[in-house]
């Protein structure tokens, strides 16, 4: 290729790119959203190191499983509303209608502030009855009725929505960033006072509610400025019959992701109750590390969702399936580098950052990457079928994914300590991504010949 040619196709790519209205501003979302994620969880291992280093392998690993807790029990019940809010919000007739629109978020707003009251209650009622097979001490039972206030406020589904259908993906992206400044400085001064595990319990329930309280302003301005009334005046009446489908959506999404709670959040405590809390203490260091990769594939998941739904419902299939495999390779391929970046440099920096006694970590969080990356993968074929209006198809496939994960991690954890529940998330997520590819595709293959008079007809 010539010169001249060469110039010209560069300059080509150039004007596509800043004339581009689909790709570019979403490839900048993405970048604001992994840039900001990163550096939280960047921030996050800093205060992981902290705590770890001046509480020990043993408090540790009771911080560890006091946190889990909170966790299971916010994600048994939480209705990750946003969800459903996102699909109901692309609907033409709610979308031009700010009082709908009020009145949906409300719909969202009450599911969060009910199932955030609900778990709350759970996590006690849970510290208290798994206390002695998960080897949790007595001593440590207040410690998780504390923990169990900053789930009472963790109100997040319907703010999440308001931003992520204004595209305020910047903001998703560094919001969190203030209260994880906030408990590395709080860990720090509880370091250098040589604090024991209530510092740093009390530090972490200030710090989420801190941030969930300044994720809701942010969400309820963010309503503001796109015109819509504030939810909290619009009228509660008959929200089921104005709004058909989405209890049962919500519900749907619900037990997909109490199922996936159940193997990416209490797997620590099945750990811990085979194992014992030092290596649920290990095993958590290393989950905590390779979430990393993987809310990589969240971010991704969260930019072009609403997109994905609006290409759907607008019968817009050829560039439906374009996206969600571009998203799929892009995510294999991250994932794929993270993991040899991992083997060769992990074990080092485990060592340096934790020190010797929590070597043991390494292998874990090896594991743990090769089901991070298949997880990665199957995160845009999640959304797709979503976006089809598939969840029971999700929820089937969560299901037998979820017995598999139980199947494999029962027989290994005796025989192979910690690591098997790595073997089993392997299990899990190579069967949901197999499922999810096959059938968003098959699903999606809609002849071109019948795309654009269906196009015509949505519009």
């Amino acid at each position: 290729m010539n010169p001249v040619t060469s110039a010209r196709s560069l300059g080509g790519i150039r004007h596509k790119w800043a004339t581009s209205t689909v790709l570019r501003p979403r490839l900048i979302s993405i970048g604001h959203l992994i840039s900001g994620n990163g550096a939280n969880a960047v921030i996050m291992a800093v205060s992981t190191v902290i705590a770890a280093r001046t509480l020990g392998p043993a408090a540790y690993g009771t911080l560890a499983l006091i946190l889990t807790i909170g966790r299971v029990s916010e994600r048994v019940l939480r209705f990750e509303s946003w969800q459903p809010l996102i699909r109901f919000a692309a609907q033409r007739d709610v979308e031009r209608d700010p009082a709908r629109m009020s009145q949906l978020m409300l719909y969202g707003l009450l599911l969060d502030i009910s199932t955030a009251l609900l778990a709350a209650v759970l996590t006690i009622a849970a510290g208290y009855t798994l206390a002695t097979v998960i080897h949790l001490g007595a001593s440590a039972l207040p410690l998780v009725a504390i923990y169990a206030v900053a789930i009472a406020v963790n109100v997040r589904g319907m703010p999440t929505a308001a931003l992520r259908i204004n595209a305020q993906f910047r903001t998703l992206a560094y919001v969190q960033l203030f209260a994880s400044v906030l408990r590395v400085v709080a860990a720090l001064v509880a370091l250098s006072l040589d604090l024991d595990l209530l510092a740093f319990v009390t530090i972490w329930t200030a710090a989420q509610i801190i941030d969930s309280m300044l994720f809701n302003y942010l969400g309820f301005r963010t309503l503001h400025r796109l015109s819509i009334p504030s939810p909290l005046r619009a009228s509660w009446r008959n929200l089921p019959s104005e709004f058909p489908g989405f209890l049962g959506f919500a519900f749907s999404t619900n037990l997909s992701s109490t199922l996936r709670t159940f193997t990416q959040e209490a797997d620590t405590l099945l750990v811990s109750a085979f194992a014992g809390s030092n290596a649920a203490g290990f095993y958590h260091i290393a989950k905590r590390i390779a979430k990393v990769a993987q809310q990589v594939g969240a971010m991704i998941q969260a930019v072009v969702y609403p997109d994905m739904a609006r290409m759907w419902a607008n019968a817009q299939h050829r560039a439906f399936r374009r996206i969600t495999a571009r998203l799929q390779l892009a995510l294999a391929a991250a994932g794929l580098a993270i993991l040899f970046t991992t083997w060769v440099l992990g074990g080092f920096l485990v060592n340096v950052a934790f020190g010797s006694e929590f070597a043991d970590a390494y292998p874990l969080l090896l594991a743990q990457l090769v089901a991070v990356i298949l997880i990665m993968h199957a995160a845009p074929s999640r959304s797709a079928l979503l976006a089809m209006n598939r969840p029971r198809f999700v929820l089937g496939t969560a299901v037998i994914s979820t017995a598999l994960f139980f199947m494999v991690a029962l027989y290994a954890l005796p025989r192979f300590g910690a690591i098997g529940a790595n073997f089993a998330h392997i299990a899990f997520s190579a069967f949901t991504a197999i499922a999810m590819d096959l059938c968003w595709w098959r699903g999606s293959n809609v002849p071109t010949t019948l795309e654009a008079p269906a196009a015509a007809a949505a519009s």
